[in-house]
């Protein structure tokens, strides 16, 4: 059913289930976060890059005010829930100082395959292992969710937008592990690379061949 959302823009991608905090200093999304805090209504994030605001937004909650500073900028916490799709954009609301748009409900398909996690896993362990980086995986396969980790497999901006608009989590997995055998092999390669100009000035033993 289409309904009308306030909306706040950002050079990001939110994915649901993400905790964002964000630090409000604009009038219009002072105004817009007051009212939220003030009435309890949501607000959608849509990404905006390329000089495009796309047409899928990010459902946000508010969680709690952090901080309010003398001149009305706000710490904020907050919590990203569903999708919607962006079908009638209006530059401000009436008498808003922020945007809105009439939106609907994107449902997100829970069809993930534990199976195809376990090798997601795998390829991630591997990932974190080249970059020299901790980050916490799920021990068990089937806690593992793609948009948990969209943040931190080295997407592009445009292409996080693009495993944010697949609805499916089995096509969502896809994605993840098609970019991360990508990935992998360009790491890898890298790190030879980094070896082989470590060594270049080094006395070499080698062997020469037979005659």
């Amino acid at each position: 059913m289409a309904r009308m959302l306030p909306l706040f823009p950002l050079q990001l991608v939110v994915f649901p289930g993400e905790d964002l905090n964000l630090h409000i200093f604009e009038p219009r999304y002072k105004q817009l976060i007051g009212e939220c805090r003030d009435e309890g209504f949501f607000f959608g994030i849509p990404a905006y890059f390329e000089k495009e605001m796309q047409n899928i937004a990010t459902e946000i909650e508010l969680v709690r005010v952090e901080k309010t500073y003398p001149n009305g900028e706000m710490d904020i916490r907050t919590r990203a829930l569903g999708l919607v799709k962006i079908n009638e954009f209006y530059e401000s609301m009436p008498q808003k100082l922020y945007s809105g748009a009439v939106v609907e409900d994107l449902e997100l398909i829970e069809d993930g395959d534990f199976l195809l996690n376990e090798t997601i896993l795998e390829l991630l362990a591997k990932l974190f292992g080249l970059l020299q980086v901790t980050k916490d995986l799920p021990g068990n396969s089937s806690e593992l969710k793609m948009y948990d980790i969209g943040h931190h497999i080295g997407l592009s901006i445009a292409q996080e937008f693009e495993l944010l608009s697949i609805l499916s989590e089995k096509e969502r997995q896809a994605f993840v592990q098609q970019h991360l055998e990508k990935l992998i092999p360009v790491l890898l390669e890298m790190e030879r690379l980094k070896e082989k100009i470590k060594m270049n000035g080094h006395f070499k033993h080698l062997i020469p061949p037979k005659p």
